[in-house]
């Protein structure tokens, strides 16, 4: 009895809370990162790559193909239009082979190898030496 008496006092005894806890702090994020295929059949293709690309954690494997087989100019448009979305989030944009483009967020760099170009002849008696 007397501990219902203090509990009552402090408030522990009352059925009623007095206040009610909301934690704002906790937000869902995605913390991994998608590598997801896309194939270009077509420009209306690059709508949900575009959108991927948005949402920050997409790596983007697109087979060009298709739709290189199909219409040279409109694949331009659409590698244009994924390109400047590259750009405006930062991100990186590279062709693998003929078929593949890769396409990475802000926080990811691909790695563009430099191709070996022959040294002017003079350099080249150089490294003979």
């Amino acid at each position: 009895m007397v501990f219902d008496k203090i509990k009552r006092a402090f408030g522990g005894g009352s059925e009623d809370p007095e206040y009610v806890e909301i934690d704002l702090g906790r937000e869902v994020k995605k913390s991994k990162v998608l590598v997801k295929p896309f194939v270009l059949k077509s420009f209306e293709d690059i709508t949900p790559i575009l959108n991927s690309l948005r949402e920050g954690y997409t790596i983007a494997i697109i087979d060009i193909k298709p739709l290189r087989s199909k219409d040279v100019i409109e694949l331009k448009r659409a590698i244009s239009k994924i390109k400047k979305t590259a750009d405006a989030l930062e991100g990186s944009i590279a062709g693998f082979g003929e078929n593949i483009i890769i396409v990475t967020p802000s926080f990811a760099e691909i790695h563009k190898a430099q191709q070996d170009r022959p040294a002017p002849s003079s350099d080249r008696d150089l490294m003979r030496e």
